[in-house]
């Protein structure tokens, strides 16, 4: 297999044709990286994706590997992590716009798996040099592992938190040190694009609705396709309340419901003095956020789990990401040696506040008292993110799902066109596009 995709990529070379990479068990054995006989004086030549604002510390990250590897010569190809991405899906790994170490959500790694765009790599190896997993196959790292190869190492962990404007909260009446209610508050006092199904997979989760999942017999399915007589006494609350925040936004004439919109309406009543009391977001939007308030001293962070519908707390998913190698790399283990070393640095423990610092980053293989000493409202998210990521549900990995984006927003979205009469009405408007998607696949 490896002698093809040798064959694959001269032939790429030579005649620009599109290749695949391939891979033959390397996070098992040595064929796959560091667990070859290496010189850490080899002349290597290695790219690496970074978004802008996490330069800086790749650049720390750069100067550790090369005293490890002195005549490495790693260049940092400067792009968001989804536009890297897009280039890859447009072309092929053999292209120079793609780099050799990139950072993937793991939701994307199946998809690349097959296409064959990744490098299998040592990872428990590197976990092992790493530190501090206390069961990597069992947590992050086991979304990374596609048919005994690990394709990407764990980068970090994400979920969804909630950001308090005191202020706002002090003049609403509204106590968060407590669970709070979204059908006992306004609907325009906790503003989230719920039909963005980044989002609303929250309020799908405090109802157990299952979007999309297989069953024992390993079919897939859907609850969203039942009729509303055959919906859970939960699920049936949740689109009534669903409903009735539309309807609030829709009466009103805000802009919530405008996909294109919504952001901006959602940041101008956040802002102190508007009548957003909550901000459902990630720990990388800390920075913006607090832009939005004014002042840190007027900004509280909550676990999602604190915020209920008709009881049942929201819940989103354990999100990830990971950082993957070319799978152009792997024939090259001097090359393998130094990407798998700048993986290894990027989420080395000790970088942990750093790493948080330039990218908003939350590693699995530390303990929130790493984080002791940092911002205070840093460390607030932290806290927040590692108390939601706790509870919510494992994230949905198989490449069907990525129908469903759509079939929840448009479905969610058609309510200001077709008007609902009522909840069940409103459900049945996604009833019927999630029926469209099933008979898709």
């Amino acid at each position: 297999m490896k002698k093809l995709l040798v064959t694959l990529l001269v032939a790429a070379t030579t005649l620009n044709l599109v290749a695949c990479g391939s891979s033959n068990k390397g996070g098992q054995t040595s064929e796959g990286g560091t667990n070859e006989t290496t010189g850490n004086d080899a002349k290597v030549e290695l790219t690496v994706q970074v978004e802008e604002g996490w330069v800086p510390y790749y650049e720390q990250v750069k100067e550790t590997v090369i005293g490890k590897y002195p005549n490495a010569d790693i260049k940092f190809i400067t792009t968001g992590s989804f536009d890297h991405l897009d280039v890859l899906d447009q072309s092929d790994p053999t292209n120079p716009d793609v780099a050799d170490v990139f950072a993937l959500p793991a939701d994307r790694l199946y998809g690349l798996a097959n296409n064959n765009a990744l490098a299998a790599i040592d990872a428990e190896t590197m976990a092992n040099n790493v530190g501090g997993f206390k069961d990597f196959k069992g947590g992050l790292g086991g979304n990374f592992y596609v048919d005994g190869e690990y394709l990407a190492f764990p980068y970090n962990i994400e979920t969804l938190i909630g950001y308090v404007n005191v202020a706002n909260a002090e003049a609403a009446g509204i106590d968060f040190s407590k669970s709070i209610e979204l059908t006992s508050v306004e609907a325009d006092q906790i503003l989230t694009t719920v039909h963005d199904c980044w989002f609303g997979v929250a309020f799908a989760n405090s109802a157990e609705l299952e979007l999309l999942g297989h069953n024992d017999a390993g079919e897939l399915y859907s609850d969203a396709t039942k009729e509303w007589s055959e919906l859970t006494e939960d699920q049936q609350k949740l689109f009534t309340a669903l409903y009735d925040y539309w309807k609030f936004h829709d009466t009103n004439k805000t802009d919530l419901w405008d996909k294109e919109a919504a952001g901006g309406y959602i940041e101008e009543q956040f802002k102190t003095g508007g009548t957003d009391v909550i901000k459902i977001d990630g720990p990388w939007a800390t920075t913006s956020v607090k832009d939005l308030v004014g002042d840190a001293s007027n900004l509280e962070v909550i676990p999602l789990t604190n915020i209920t519908v008709n009881g049942n707390p929201l819940t989103h998913w354990k999100g990830g990401w990971g950082l993957g190698v070319n799978a152009r790399v792997e024939e090259d283990a001097d090359k393998m040696a130094v990407a798998q070393a700048f993986i290894e640095e990027i989420v080395n423990p000790a970088n942990a506040q750093e790493l948080f610092k330039y990218t908003g980053k939350i590693l699995e293989n530390v303990e929130p008292s790493a984080y002791e000493g940092i911002d205070e409202l840093e460390k607030k998210v932290i806290d927040a993110t590692y108390a939601g990521y706790e509870k919510a549900e494992n994230r949905p990995l198989f490449t069907e799902w990525g129908s469903v984006w759509d079939s929840w927003q448009n479905a969610l979205l058609s309510w200001s066109s077709t008007q609902p009469k009522d909840a069940e009405a409103a459900y049945n408007e996604v009833k019927a596009s999630f029926e469209a998607m099933m008979s898709s696949f």
